[in-house]
């Protein structure tokens, strides 16, 4: 539900005291649009927010919330693609949803809030960025929801209200999602109940799960470079989610307006300021370094900062000359080969980019292609499998919904 953090406040007088239903992805296979954790909400009026598939079952849940309003009962439904039968709600893109619809029902004066209304309301009142994550126990009418703040720092049970739930193997699964900022679904495992092992043998079936959804405060991308490439590549980065910081040593170049929109705007030497934000601990391994200052005497210290540290992606603008040199020059300061060969240089995809707006397209999917075990670079249609990758799981949750026994 953390993806309509953004919509939910104007949604709240909507919602006030009436009947609404929470559907929620939680289990994705084969191509599909959403990952888990993708929540739609519906009106007891028949409104909507969100979307789950693009418009393949938003029908088909519709109708099924308004059911479970009606009667106060969860619902859980599998989408996949037949073509036994093409009028039949589902995915026309091959992959399988599997989607859990939770009711709530109408607010009532003097009895305490429900759990997820609870829950809404507090993440109406976010920011888009804000850290946090939403612990739910599906399987379960009225089932216990949590938010929890900063959900990287945490330890413990998610809540008094799940504390007795969750125990030994469970427990670490949900602190695990948390932690890594993740989204999956953890049996509760109850005595006398077993896990499967990694083959999928011995299941024994339990009784509700804990859906786990867990956003972090933004990575971070460091762009190096006030110029004409760093003012396409900053706006074009924010759109990918990270946290910009524009970094120039040159006041008159830094303090241009056409650079505000970055999320922070730092005068000074570009390796001195790195140095300064990891010892700090203000950079953690999601980070990203795009050096486009083209120029030696802002490059070499720089890069040898950055190639020092464990962030994702380094990259550095220049000619394959400019590279070869660099390589060079880094040995020569003794910047060991196996960390050189992480830079990424020439910065960017081969797109035949050459307008900075270009470059910044052509860096951004390297980005993209960086983070992904899955990524090709070729054009879908030379291709095949599935589209719509995923990242693996933060944790071995890797049982199935239907090894979960819905209530």
């Amino acid at each position: 539900m953390l993806d309509l953090i953004p919509s939910l406040g104007p949604w709240l007088p909507r919602l006030s005291d009436k009947r609404f239903a929470v559907a929620t992805i939680v289990a994705a296979s084969g191509s599909v649009p959403r990952p888990v954790g993708t929540s739609m909400l519906v009106t007891e009026s028949g409104e909507v927010l969100g979307s789950l598939s693009g418009g393949c079952v938003e029908g088909a849940v519709v109708a099924l919330a308004r059911e479970a309003m009606d009667d106060g009962g969860p619902r859980h439904q599998v989408f996949g693609f037949s073509s036994a039968d093409a009028f039949a709600a589902g995915l026309t893109c091959g992959g399988q949803l599997e989607i859990h619809i939770q009711p709530v029902p109408a607010a009532v004066t003097g009895e305490p809030e429900q759990p997820l209304r609870a829950a809404v309301r507090q993440l109406a009142g976010l920011r888009h960025d804000e850290p946090v994550a939403l612990v739910r126990l599906l399987g379960a009418s009225g089932g216990a929801a949590v938010v929890l703040p900063d959900p990287a720092k945490h330890h413990g049970p998610a809540s008094p209200e799940l504390a007795p739930l969750l125990h030994g193997e469970s427990e670490l699964r949900v602190e695990s999602i948390l932690r890594s900022g993740g989204a999956g679904l953890v049996p509760l495992v109850q005595a006398g109940d077993c896990l499967p092992d990694r083959d999928g043998h011995s299941r024994h079936p339990g009784g509700p799960a804990v859906l786990v959804e867990s956003r972090l405060a933004p990575p971070r991308m460091l762009v190096f470079g006030a110029n004409d490439f760093g003012a396409a590549l900053v706006p074009a980065a924010k759109l990918l989610g990270y946290h910009v910081t524009l970094v120039d040593a040159r006041p008159a170049f830094a303090g241009q307006p056409r650079f505000a929109v970055a999320d922070q705007v730092v005068t000074d030497w570009p390796h001195r300021y790195l140095a300064a934000e990891a010892a700090a601990g203000r950079l953690d391994s999601r980070a990203v370094a795009a050096v486009l200052t083209h120029d030696p005497k802002f490059d070499l210290p720089l890069l040898e900062a950055a190639l020092a540290l464990d962030l994702a992606y380094v990259g550095a603008m220049g000619s394959r000359r400019s590279h070869l040199q660099r390589v060079e020059e880094l040995l020569s300061a003794g910047v060991l080969p196996e960390r050189i060969a992480r830079l990424h240089s020439p910065i960017g995809l081969d797109l035949g980019a050459t307008t900075p707006a270009e470059v910044a397209v052509s860096v951004t999917a390297e980005l993209i292609a960086a983070r992904s075990r899955d990524a090709t670079c070729a054009p879908l249609r030379d291709t095949a499998g599935t589209i719509h990758h995923r990242a693996p799981a933060p944790a071995p949750t890797d049982l199935t919904p239907q090894e979960i026994a819905w209530t």
